[in-house]
Formats: C-alpha cells, sequence, structure tokens
C-alpha cells in the first residue's frame, strides 16, 4: 500500500517561515540587521493628491487622534491605547492621518507632524507584530514619502537622516517578508509601500524591480477578468485600485516604465467600481463594504483616468446591475469570495439593494469599521441584507474568527430583457447541507423603473427538510419612512417625497432594523419581514413560496 500524501504548497511553506521568523525578528539582534548608512535624500517623491480633513488635523494638533469610529485623547500619543482595537491601532501606525495635518498646513502642523514621526521612531525600532505587520508598514512607508516635503523639506539636518534612516529600515524587513506575510488587498497595500521605497531611496531599485514583480503574480488573482476585486467587497475593490493608481503615479514620477498589466488592471476596475456606486455616488453595502465618500470616489476615478463605462453584469464577480429611469437594482448573484479572500466576507447571496435618483430605498445593513464581537457577527449574517433566510441560519456559515466556513456550491443567474423590461433568475444551495432546500429567486424590473417584482421559492433537493420557517428581509434606508396601510401593504416614504408601495402573499411585517454602512455609529431603521412556515413539498418540490412587488406611487395633484 502507497500513501499519496500532499505536499505542502511553496505558499504555505512561506507562511510557516515567517511565522517561525517571529522569534528573530522579535529579538534586539535583529535590530542589528536592518541598520545599514542612510541616504542623504530621497530620488523621488511620489505624487500625493489625496486631500485630508481639516477637522481632524485640527483635533490631532490638540491632541485628539479620530480613526474610524473611536477618538482617543491625551497630552502625548498613546501609541497603542488600552482597551482599542487591531484595526484602530493598525490605522494609527499607517500615518494615512498625515494629510489631515497637510490640510491644516503652516508651521505648527509640520512641527506637529515631525513631533510624532520623531517619537514614533524613538519607540519602535524594534519590530512589533501589528505596528510592523506588512500592510501597515507599506502604508507607513507610502505616507511617509507621500508627505516627505510637507514635514520634512523645512526640517533640520539630523531629523532628515534620523527619517531616512528609518525608511531605510523598514523597506529592508518589508523586502524580506514578502510575498508570504500577506494576502490579498493588505499585500498590495504592503507591495506599493515597498515599490515606492524602491524608487524613492537611492540605490533600492532592485527591491522596486521585487515588488513589482510580486505584483505581476497578483494581479491575475486579485482581479477578476470582469474588473473586479476577488474579495467581492465594493469598499476593498476601491482601495485596491488606489493602491494600484499609486503605484503607477510613483513609476512616472520616477520616469519608470509603468508594466503593462498594472495599466489593464486599472482600466479593468475603473468601470466595474462605477457599476458599485449608487445614484448618491456611494458604494453599494456588499460584502462588508461601507458607502464611502462619493468625492473621493471621484476622485479616484478622475486618477485612473479610465473611460469604460459601468457594465451591467460582472459574471466573475457575481454581481448585477438593472438601470431603468431613475431606478437602480444591485444584486449579489454570485459564490462567496474563496478561502484567503473571505475574512470579512459577508452571507448575502442573492441580496439586493435599491435606489431612486440620489435616493437609496432597499439596503443591505452595511459594515461599521473597527466594529466589535457581537457587531462583527450581526453584520456578516443573513439576516443583516435583503434576502432570505432560513430558521434564522446563515445561507454561508459564518466563522467567528473571520472568514466563512460551509458555503453555497452553486450560484447560479441568469438575465433576460425585452423591451427595456428585465428579469433576473437566481439560486443558490447554501441550505442544501443543512436543510436540504435550494433557494429560487427571481426578479422584474419594468423598463420604466416604476414595477419591481420578486419570487422567492425554497426547493427540495433531495429527500425532506426538518427547517421549519423562512423569512424574506427588505431593509430600509434610515431616511425611508414605512407605515403599514389598510390593504396590508407598506407605504414606504423618500425624504424627497416620492412615495413607493410593498405588497406581497404572505404575512409581512415592519420591524426594526439597522444601518452601519454610512457612517462610524449605527443609525436606526427599519425592515419589510414576509415570513411563514414550510409547507408540504408539491410536484416542483417548493415548500415555500412568496410573491412581492413594489410599485411606485403617484404623486397626487
Amino acid at each position: 500500500m502507497s500513501l499519496d500524501l500532499a505536499q505542502p504548497s511553496p505558499r504555505s511553506q512561506g507562511v510557516w517561515r515567517y511565522h517561525l521568523g517571529k522569534l528573530f525578528y522579535a529579538s534586539p539582534l535583529y535590530g542589528l540587521t536592518l541598520s545599514s548608512r542612510p541616504p542623504g535624500a530621497l530620488e523621488v517623491v511620489p505624487p500625493d493628491p489625496w486631500p485630508g480633513d481639516a477637522r481632524r488635523g485640527a483635533a490631532l494638533l490638540k491632541g485628539s487622534v479620530e480613526l474610524l469610529d473611536r477618538t482617543v485623547a491625551g497630552q502625548r500619543m498613546d501609541w497603542r491605547p488600552v482597551g482599542i482595537g487591531d484595526d484602530w491601532v493598525a490605522e494609527l501606525h499607517g500615518f494615512d492621518w498625515l494629510r489631515d495635518l497637510r490640510t491644516v498646513g503652516g508651521d505648527a502642523a509640520r512641527r506637529g507632524a515631525r513631533e510624532l514621526i520623531d517619537d514614533w521612531m524613538a519607540r519602535h525600532k524594534r519590530w512589533d507584530a501589528l505596528v510592523w505587520r506588512p500592510d501597515v508598514l507599506g502604508r507607513r512607508l507610502a505616507a511617509w514619502l507621500g508627505c516627505h516635503d510637507f514635514f520634512c523639506a523645512s526640517a533640520d539636518d539630523a531629523f532628515r537622516r534620523r527619517c531616512l534612516a528609518s525608511l531605510q529600515r523598514q523597506s529592508r524587513h518589508l523586502r524580506r517578508v514578502l510575498p508570504h506575510a500577506a494576502s490579498g488587498a493588505e499585500l498590495i497595500a504592503a507591495l506599493k509601500g515597498l515599490i515606492a521605497a524602491g524608487l524613492c531611496l537611492p540605490g533600492l531599485r532592485p527591491r522596486a524591480a521585487l515588488g513589482l514583480r510580486l505584483l505581476a503574480r497578483q494581479l491575475p488573482i486579485q482581479v477578476l477578468p470582469d474588473g473586479g476585486h476577488v474579495s467581492r467587497n465594493p469598499a476593498t475593490h476601491a482601495r485596491v485600485l488606489r493602491d494600484l493608481v499609486d503605484i503607477r503615479s510613483t513609476l512616472l514620477a520616477a520616469r519608470a516604465e509603468v508594466p503593462e498589466a498594472l495599466m489593464v488592471a486599472i482600466d479593468r476596475m475603473a468601470p466595474y467600481l462605477r457599476m458599485m456606486r449608487h445614484g448618491d455616488g456611494g458604494l453599494a453595502l456588499f460584502n462588508g463594504a461601507r458607502e464611502e465618500e462619493p468625492w473621493l470616489l471621484d476622485m479616484l476615478l478622475a486618477q485612473a483616468d479610465a473611460r469604460g463605462r459601468p457594465p451591467q453584469s460582472a459574471p466573475h464577480s457575481g454581481y448585477e446591475r438593472i438601470v431603468a429611469g431613475r431606478t437602480l437594482v444591485l444584486a449579489d448573484v454570485g459564490a462567496p469570495p474563496p478561502r484567503g479572500f473571505d475574512a470579512h466576507a459577508h452571507a448575502g447571496t442573492l441580496s439586493f439593494e435599491l435606489s431612486v435618483g440620489k435616493e437609496r430605498l432597499i439596503a443591505n445593513c452595511g459594515a461599521m469599521s473597527g466594529a466589535q464581537d457581537h457587531w462583527l457577527k450581526a453584520q456578516r449574517a443573513t439576516a443583516a441584507h435583503s434576502t432570505l433566510a432560513l430558521d434564522d441560519t446563515n445561507s454561508t456559515e459564518v466563522l467567528r474568527e473571520g472568514g466563512l466556513g460551509r458555503r453555497p456550491r452553486k450560484v447560479t443567474a441568469h438575465r433576460e430583457e425585452a423591451d427595456g423590461n428585465v428579469w433576473l433568475d437566481l439560486a443558490h444551495d447554501g441550505y442544501v447541507d443543512g436543510a436540504g432546500l435550494v433557494h429560487r429567486r427571481r426578479l422584474y424590473l419594468s423598463a420604466a423603473g416604476d414595477d419591481l417584482r420578486g419570487h422567492d421559492r425554497l426547493i427540495l433537493s433531495g429527500g425532506a427538510t426538518q427547517a421549519e420557517r423562512f423569512a424574506a428581509r427588505f431593509h430600509l434606508h434610515p431616511a425611508v419612512k414605512a407605515s403599514l396601510v389598510q390593504d396590508g401593504a407598506v407605504l414606504l416614504r423618500l425624504p424627497g417625497g416620492g412615495g413607493w408601495q410593498f405588497k406581497a402573499d404572505g404575512p409581512l411585517a415592519i420591524a426594526e432594523s439597522v444601518a452601519l454602512g454610512g457612517s462610524d455609529a449605527p443609525r436606526r431603521a427599519e425592515q419589510i419581514v414576509v415570513s411563514g412556515p414550510l409547507g408540504a413539498p408539491d410536484s416542483d418540490g417548493v415548500v415555500a413560496a412568496v410573491k412581492w412587488a413594489l410599485k411606485r406611487v403617484a404623486k397626487k395633484g
């Protein structure tokens, strides 16, 4: 008898080497291996067009640090505040807030930036697992280099030497641990820092060349043929696109050749980003995305300089976009992202969002940055999305430690169009393993955009099911007002005065919901819930079915 032993992949071997290497990185001796004679000046200062927030910058000068959903204040910068999560600390050590000080401008802001950087350099000469994490390190390198002229041009020679020496030390460590110490969007962020350091610091072009080689390997993995990022998170997609645009800008500033693969990736990703925006300019709330600032997305698209129109279908990423009149529907019609790219993914298969003009009507709950554990679990659940859930379980298993477990094996989507009317026939088998049921959803949007209809069915796949109840949820934007009317329908009022009526052929109710994707604090919202018991299967194996309709209400007078 022979045993077929699977050989570990080069990726897994590299990860293990990195984790074993942490013992050495944490030792006092490791710092000595990073030291070398610092350069006298930068060869290139990369362009950094991204604006900061003057209000946050002014608060920072007074000792108040506002990042994500938390504010930490003190007379002296606390680089590791007690009781603050790793996401917040990583944001602090990434130094993107330097742009806030740059936006404030003036000598006081420059001195404040230098004092904070000097303090960081004095306290963080030794490796730390979070502070020196590759993506944090990459963003810090990019921020220091991009804001160099703001805080360093007027500095004394001693500070400039310390700063350049630290940049060199950090980039040397980054070169050693990549690519095995990071993956996904975090690896792209790390590579941005490595490439920038290699192009800007004298004599380090080999580091930039290494970064570009690693980037060339990642682009076909992370940027799908339809332009979407493999994470299926629109906000992550925007962040990766911004990193790629920054890499291209640094290459151009250094008069280095821009790889064709990088240009192609940017050209694909920009139209996809347009696809995932609502009429208000913000992003759709799928797979952990937040709405983001519309003006910043506008700026990103302008910097990308890719003119492609938003696609209607993204078959590789698994999204559909329907535009009719002033109505926009975006639907999640794809399988969850693959393992390794699913750390923040949600169990929202077949969910959809709807906006009318610049106003959102139907939404998913979204995600809150820096969320605590209880919010992390809740925001990723199927029940937090505008789709159907079975017995309060998730269509994809959401793991407490991040990532996904059990998931749909097959998700299908078929689109038909006739005379401006659009139909989507959708299905997923995420409930087959636990309950033996397939969820099928059919959506129809009229050519005028004033009539959206849906048909949800649960169909047996094999034998009997032990499941008992279903609930189809339609989460409303916080600005939407909902009220029950006499004929058992729900009247929905948009802030601008427009009205829509929701009807279903099953019991419906208005329940509390929460909106997490538009601000750093949860906002009260409402949801329409159509629920009922599962019955005996019909001749087609259907054990539950509900039809619903959302129609525009004509204005009186």
